[in-house]
């Protein structure tokens, strides 16, 4: 199998992985602001995640030949190594389950502020326990403060958001006032009209659509999308974001057990898991959930978003390409994350939750997040980012190598 020795190679993984892992949730978070529904997208996406594992461990897996030391993907399948199979599986759970929270977050707080929050909550947390599960191979002295700085972030981006919902909440205001009534808008009102969903996938919208960033357009936006957020409390989406920062702080540590079994849980002579079939089982058991849980929440819909059935789910190809696609990139960058924190140290790899950084510049060029703003939202806004560029830096700059 191929196997990731150089810290030069980690590095370019760990770079590759930040793009794949930044774009995804634009995607997804662009098709729910288009009205597609978040069932039917997440399916979509588990299918793909999934099958993207598959295809790195049948060929990054199976390259030369196997040994007992380190046996190739389908070698490794009949080994008695289930203690170790079950951490990786735990941690396609959590993984799963905190991906799933996060779509129902975007629409309250924003692209850019989940997914810094989510983020920054994980590297605090898993960080951590990676440094430690990792016998301390990354550089104390450099790491920690990092880790300060992404703590700093998740202030910030508590702040960012509470600045930009008193700014949305002042234009409505100002929109009221010209006899527009957006405050409370009834159910008839935010159907989406024909004309503004003909494709999702193409984004095709209503010939007068608003400028981004003024009241007519956050109206708009609530028309169209499939998570309506109008008179809810935008705590809410708070809540469910930092929800997700613990379940994404678990699954880097439970992985990083599953390879390097640091609790001596193997029988003496069974190999180690290579990250290829750990890689496996983690997308296995998540895609499980992923399923079990989008076709509960289709019958019984979560947050107001519409109800629909497993035949409309079938049938519904508006926007199928980009949610595929959303799981091909997502599910080859946790496998590029994992292939460099076996190389380089998981604390280290951590460093690819900058993918905010990516996501934040999606968010702003494709779904005009915080066009005209206050000064204040953006200084803050610009303080997160600042924060977090100087976060991951010095993340990267403590990578050791795993002996």
């Amino acid at each position: 199998m191929y196997v990731v020795e150089s810290k030069g190679g980690a590095i370019a993984c760990m770079l590759l992985s930040l793009f794949f892992l930044g774009t995804w949730p634009a995607i997804l978070a662009m098709l729910e602001r288009r009205g597609r529904l978040p069932q039917h997208t997440y399916l979509d996406y588990s299918i793909t995640n999934f099958l993207a594992a598959v295809l790195i461990a049948l060929t990054f897996g199976q390259i030369g030949s196997s040994t007992p030391e380190e046996p190739n993907f389908l070698t490794q399948l009949s080994q008695d190594n289930w203690p170790c199979v079950l951490f990786a599986m735990a941690g396609g759970v959590v993984l799963s389950i905190g991906n799933l929270a996060t779509q129902y977050a975007w629409p309250f707080v924003g692209l850019a502020v989940v997914e810094v929050v989510t983020s920054s909550i994980t590297v605090v947390i898993g960080t951590t326990f990676n440094y430690f599960l990792d016998d301390k191979i990354n550089k104390a002295e450099i790491l920690f403060p990092g880790v300060a700085c992404f703590l700093i972030a998740v202030c910030l981006g508590s702040a960012v958001h509470s600045s930009n919902a008193a700014d949305n909440k002042a234009k409505l205001e100002s929109m009221a006032t010209d006899h527009v009534d957006v405050e409370k808008p009834s159910n008839a009102s935010v159907i989406p009209s024909e004309a503004g969903l003909k494709d999702v996938e193409g984004g095709n919208g209503p010939a007068h659509s608003a400028k981004a960033g003024t009241a007519k357009y956050l109206v708009q936006l609530e028309n169209r999308r499939s998570i309506k957020v109008f008179g809810k409390n935008t705590f809410i989406g708070l809540g469910i974001t930092f929800f997700a920062g613990l379940c994404f702080s678990l699954f880097s540590p439970a992985f990083n057990l599953a390879t390097n079994d640091q609790w001596h849980l193997l029988k003496k002579g069974v190999p180690h898991l290579v990250v290829y079939t750990a890689f496996f089982y983690f997308s296995l058991s998540g895609t499980v959930v992923a399923v079990i849980l989008n076709i509960i929440f289709i019958y019984r819909p979560a947050l107001g978003s519409q109800k629909t059935s497993f035949r409309a789910y079938v049938t519904d190809w508006n926007g199928r390409g980009w949610a595929l696609l959303a799981g091909v990139l997502c599910g080859f960058g946790n496998g590029l994350q994992f292939m460099g924190g076996q190389a380089a140290g998981y604390a280290a790899a951590d460093a690819v939750q900058a993918l905010p950084l990516v996501s934040t510049f999606w968010g702003i060029l494709l779904m005009g997040e915080y066009r005209k703003s206050s000064r204040r939202t953006y200084v803050l806004l610009c303080s997160m980012l600042f924060m977090f560029i100087l976060a991951v830096a010095i993340l990267m700059a403590s990578s050791g190598h795993r002996k």
